[in-house]
């Protein structure tokens, strides 16, 4: 349970401290306004991302880079043209050393490859988040050992 955005980004500072995050392919899975996109900023600001982030709910996919890592956050809501994933590089991306970062999957089915974790978030009546985490891959599976060790 999340009972607040407090506990949401102590969540995300959890997970940026474990070394498989740095090659990992995280997808979210959550309603609008589930706590996929805030979540997501803390995981990047734990990493060490300055300035601005953004949701690339527009422009489907938002670069960062911090020292020693490379980061793609992805918002597949608007994805609507299976070309265009072919067209924008993603196949290059997600095949590139790095964090890849994936709202609303499920707009990309078939072209995504197997994620690590999947994160899916739901609002409770008191607006408290449940998150369940599910590992994909042993990538996915370290990542979970990792969060149990720290106590999250």
């Amino acid at each position: 349970m999340l009972p607040d955005e407090s506990a949401t980004q102590a969540l995300a500072a959890a997970l940026a401290a474990q070394p498989a995050i740095r090659h990992a392919c995280i997808e979210l899975h959550g309603e609008l306004g589930a706590g996929k996109t805030t979540l997501v900023r803390h995981l990047l600001r734990a990493l060490g991302v300055q300035g601005r982030i953004k949701s690339p709910t527009y422009a489907v996919v938002e670069p960062y880079e911090v020292p020693g890592l490379n980061i793609w956050h992805f918002d597949f809501y608007r994805f609507s043209d299976p070309r265009e994933w072919e067209d924008a590089g993603f196949r290059d991306i997600f095949a590139s050393p790095g964090l890849k970062l994936a709202e609303w999957p499920e707009k990309a089915a078939g072209l995504l490859p197997p994620a690590d974790l999947a994160l899916t978030l739901r609002v409770q009546d008191d607006e408290s988040r449940h998150v369940t985490l599910t590992a994909r891959t042993a990538a996915g599976a370290a990542l979970l050992r990792g969060l149990r060790e720290a106590g999250k």
